[in-house]
């Protein structure tokens, strides 16, 4: 498949998609004319490297996953990769919770009658 019909199968831009290949996250064959061409993997693989991304990685740090995921490489290193990538992402949940769970005070106090909240105030610009 050419990059457009790439595009809207993963719901990705063309330009993102072309910035993942200059990142050598996906790489593409080639036609004789120079356009680019996919097969039915390359779905799978951007919605890895969005999910990827989603969850706060770097391109560098996706480049270096990636041959984990390819190859089924299984190195101490790689071990050690992708088990800091892990504790770094249980962390970040860990942070949401918390804010998620301060905001759920914040809105159970300011729908309590005796709170005297009755509209939020803010800054002024």
């Amino acid at each position: 498949m050419r990059i457009g019909e790439l595009a809207t199968r993963t719901g990705v831009s063309v330009r993102a998609l072309r910035y993942y290949e200059e990142q050598a996250l996906l790489i593409p064959a080639r036609s004789s004319g120079g356009q680019r061409h996919y097969d039915d993997s390359a779905i799978e693989r951007v919605h890895l490297i969005q999910m990827l991304y989603a969850s706060g990685l770097s391109s560098r740090t996706i480049l270096d996953l990636l041959p984990c995921v390819d190859a089924k490489v299984n190195t101490p290193e790689s071990r050690a990769m992708l088990n800091a990538e892990r504790e770094r992402i249980d962390q970040q949940i860990n942070q949401l919770l918390q804010a998620r769970d301060r905001l759920d005070a914040v809105i159970a106090l300011s729908q309590s009658p005796a709170s005297g909240c009755t509209r939020m105030e803010t800054a002024p610009a």
